[in-house]
């Protein structure tokens, strides 16, 4: 923590700053080095509003920040000492802000999971509920160690899976901002020649010069009416009735679908599984699954199940009633439930779940490849011949 002190040496007033873990700290640090303390203040970190506005903290912040305190807390250090180590290391102001706000709160009296609970968007459900069963149990060093691991694995699944769409994505746009220009302001230019040509133009020319015509008179409201559509869309995605509906249409895509489907899976066994071995109840764990998980036909279907397990019924009956999930799932997990190792068994299926992710995101990049040079053929095709088969028409009739 950041203190501010006024201190005497030889008749000299100094002011200054220093970062220690605490008061008694700051006083043993001057009467070291010959000062007479007047007074010691901490110093609260003041972040600027542009600040808060551009920066924000990342997952990656949280999955690095975990991985920190996770690994200092089984190398034997308090959870206050590893904040302080974290709080002289850490230079990005909003996130240092934050685990300063966190270390005030424990110093307070609070607990580390009552800290967290004050940051809903940086700290799901299900890491205040794991830090909270750490802190009863004893156990919060290798429970941190545990999420940690699950954090990375998703970070790593979500940076693959960028990664395959970020070219194609591109490639897209590039080639739809490409056209529209040449269609708008290019090729009117080059279509203006045929008209003082008595000459019958080919029907692809035709429907080239109509679009054309069209994007040239009315371009300002093609982009104002691209970012309404946009909007538009954002809006009724946000909404319950279209996020419903999005997240069932986005299962039925080939290839896209079962790797929505595969990593809902991964996240959810995986998620479960951590939640089980740390000692909370199937029905905790699922309430919290329902929260996390993104896909609204899974909540459905994880909301259905955790009211058949309140009822009594096991884990993996709930499971093949729903009809949405995997047989290996419904039959491992009723496998696990009946040798008392469902944790184990959501872990294993889990990393089978990943193994099927990556799978199925090769397979998606494979196939997006030729279908963007289709794509591109067929765009560059449409205008080559639109533009080329006049200027041969007139040739042959000059001849």
């Amino acid at each position: 923590m950041l203190y501010q002190y006024r201190a005497l040496k030889d008749s000299i007033q100094v002011k200054k700053r220093i970062e220690a873990s605490s008061e008694k700290a700051v006083v043993d640090y001057l009467k070291k080095n010959g000062y007479f303390p007047i007074s010691i203040s901490p110093v609260k970190e003041e972040v600027s509003t542009f600040t808060l506005l551009t920066q924000k903290i990342s997952f990656n912040d949280i999955v690095d920040f975990t991985r920190q305190i996770a690994i200092m807390l089984n190398a034997g250090l308090t959870l206050i000492d590893a904040l302080d180590i974290l709080l002289k290391q850490i230079t990005k102001p909003v996130l240092r802000k934050m685990i300063s706000e966190i270390d005030s709160s424990i110093k307070g009296g609070n607990s580390f999971s009552s800290a967290l609970k004050k940051y809903p968007n940086n700290f799901p459900t299900i890491y205040i509920s794991l830090v909270k069963s750490g802190e009863a149990s004893g156990k919060l060093g290798q429970i941190l160690l545990r999420l940690a691991d699950n954090l990375e694995k998703q970070r790593e699944f979500k940076g693959k899976l960028k990664g395959a769409l970020i070219y194609p994505i591109m490639v897209v746009i590039a080639m739809i901002a490409v056209m529209f220009i040449m269609v708008t302001f290019v090729i009117p230019k080059l279509l203006n020649l045929y008209k003082d040509f008595n000459v019958t133009l080919p029907i692809t020319t035709q429907i080239l010069i109509k679009i054309s015509d069209f994007s040239s008179h009315f371009w300002p409201l093609i982009i104002l009416g691209s970012f309404a559509t946009v909007y538009l869309i954002k809006k009724y995605l946000s909404s319950k009735v279209g996020k419903e509906n999005f997240d069932q249409l986005i299962l039925k895509v080939p290839v896209f679908g079962k790797i929505i489907q595969v990593s809902s899976l991964v996240e959810a066994t995986q998620t479960l599984s951590i939640l089980l071995s740390a000692g909370i109840s199937i029905i905790d764990g699922l309430n919290i699954i329902i929260e996390s998980t993104g896909n609204t036909v899974y909540q459905k279907a994880f909301l259905n199940i955790s009211k058949k397990v309140e009822k009594g019924q096991f884990f993996g009956a709930s499971l093949d009633q729903e009809g949405i999930f995997p047989p290996i799932l419904v039959q491992m997990s009723q496998v696990g439930e009946q040798t008392g190792n469902l944790d184990d068994t959501l872990l294993r299926l889990s990393k089978y779940f990943e193994m099927e992710s990556e799978m199925a995101t090769k397979t998606m990049t494979t196939m997006i490849e030729p279908l963007i040079l289709i794509f591109l053929a067929l765009g560059v095709g449409f205008l080559v011949m639109s533009v080329i088969t006049p200027i041969y028409n007139l040739t042959s009739s000059f001849q």
